[in-house]
């Protein structure tokens, strides 16, 4: 398969990246800054410099032709402000599943956040993140022609992961390393039976391949 992952720099993409790669799959990352690249090509990805702040439909598109999936892994990250959460979070991930659509790649996974949702209360810049992932998701899930699955991670941590974890429509609250955030991703990616779900994910006692075959019904 060939894959691409917006936001191809992020803790989580990277990580998701080198998976893939070592699957045998084909791996594409876009990013931002030209310094970046080496990192992807260490994991196994190739770089695809384009911000996804200013790019056009077509721009994007064009990345993702020929696609057999896409993931948005990006995000405007903590500090960055309200308004980037608007343009990054929300926007770029809009933008991102117009583009898929008009290259015709199905499958789209989407990295969110546990607690998202577009009427989400509060002022704080997290409040925001919130919102804009919720937005997001909200418009992900208007697009019946995608295979989509929202994938809504508990508190992340740089723990190393332990492979085992809780996969369910709603876990409660808890926390997941990103190792396995990116593990049940990669698992993901191959499972298209999980198409039209948005589940959450915090650390517990199921293998990461168990746990996706559950939640698709295998």
């Amino acid at each position: 398969m060939r894959i691409v992952i917006a936001g191809g720099h992020g803790q989580i993409a990277l990580r998701l990246e080198r998976l893939l790669s070592a699957r045998g799959h084909e791996v594409a990352g876009i990013i931002r800054k030209p310094e970046q690249g080496d990192d992807l090509r260490a994991a196994g990805a190739e770089p695809v410099l384009l911000d996804l702040e200013s790019a056009s439909v077509e721009e994007v598109a064009a990345v993702l032709q020929g696609a057999d999936a896409a993931v948005f892994a990006a995000g405007a990250g903590p500090g960055s402000g309200i308004v980037r959460k608007e343009t990054v979070d929300q926007g770029a991930a809009m933008l991102f599943v117009d583009a898929a659509e008009r290259a015709g790649v199905r499958r789209f996974l989407v990295v969110s956040s546990m607690g998202a949702g577009a009427q989400h209360p509060g002022d704080t810049e997290f409040d925001a993140y919130l919102r804009a992932k919720g937005a997001a998701d909200a418009y992900v899930r208007s697009k019946s022609g995608l295979e989509w699955t929202i994938l809504r991670p508990g508190t992340l941590t740089n723990d190393a992961g332990t492979g085992l974890v809780q996969l369910k429509a709603s876990t409660g609250r808890g926390t997941v390393p990103r190792d396995d955030v990116a593990a049940v991703l990669a698992e993901l990616v191959e499972s298209p039976a999980t198409a039209g779900l948005t589940l959450e994910l915090i650390s517990g006692s199921v293998p990461v391949a168990v746990a996706v075959k559950d939640v698709a019904g295998n």
